[in-house]
């Protein structure tokens, strides 16, 4: 049994009610519901949250939402595992024994159906614990730059100042879109990122982190930016 649980508490601080909020026409919890819908990889897709107002958006949207998460598992301070492990561990008490199950935030809009089926896939292939959407950083990371206490500044790693940036290996980044997992490597609380887990590469224009009312912006400039060209591509 394959389940995708959606993660959408109500305490939004930064960004009050921002799995709810308006984005391109929609909830933004919509995106990731017909996403993980139009996958086809799903026998259940279910939202967990703490909040009525979202289930029943999300019920609106197509997901289901069969228990509400206790208070908790939804502070600040819960991270996305626990909660995970929490949906799975109903289920079972609920006679269902899910095998694979995907996490899909809530707020990722450019997640795609097939970048979902290319995740379960990649973890089935890959025989891994886990199988998640990753991108490339857009500078080398090797040559960022701190600001000094006195607001002067200094490099992470001074020996690369004089490396070429093609000479510096590439470095990768979680994309914050879906993680697929073994029901146990999530019922273990087994850390996403090991030699266990692989990447699901994203190209860069897909990937935007929304915690913030910048990030918000941003995200809607590259969505319409993204629209308009597959709507041109579309066309031809």
């Amino acid at each position: 049994m394959k389940v995708a649980i959606i993660p959408a508490r109500g305490g939004s601080k930064r960004i009050p009610r921002k799995n709810i909020r308006g984005f391109a026409g929609k909830p933004m919890i919509a995106w990731s519901i017909e996403a993980a819908r139009a996958s086809g990889c799903f026998d259940r897709v279910i939202v967990s949250t703490d909040d009525d107002e979202i289930a029943g958006v999300a019920r609106q949207w197509g997901a289901e939402v069969p228990f509400m998460r206790p208070a908790e598992l939804a502070d600040d301070h819960t991270g996305t595992i626990p909660v995970i492990a929490h949906a799975i561990d109903w289920l079972n008490e609920h006679g269902e024994t899910p095998d694979r199950v995907c996490c899909v935030y809530a707020t990722a809009p450019f997640v795609q159906a097939g970048d979902l089926r290319r995740g379960l896939e990649a973890l089935e292939e890959r025989q891994a614990d886990y199988a998640f959407s990753a991108t490339s950083y857009a500078f080398p990371i090797q040559r960022a730059l701190r600001i000094t206490d006195d607001g002067h500044v200094a490099m992470f790693q001074p020996e690369h100042f004089a490396t070429r940036s093609q000479d510096l290996e590439e470095a990768w980044h979680d994309a914050g879109q879906f993680y697929w997992g073994r029901a146990e490597a999530w019922r273990t609380g087994t850390p996403i990122f090991s030699e266990r887990a692989v990447p699901v590469i994203l190209p860069r224009h897909r990937v935007q982190d929304i915690d913030t009312p910048e990030d918000w912006k941003r995200a809607e400039w590259l969505f319409r930016a993204w629209q308009a060209q597959e709507g041109e591509s579309e066309g031809r």
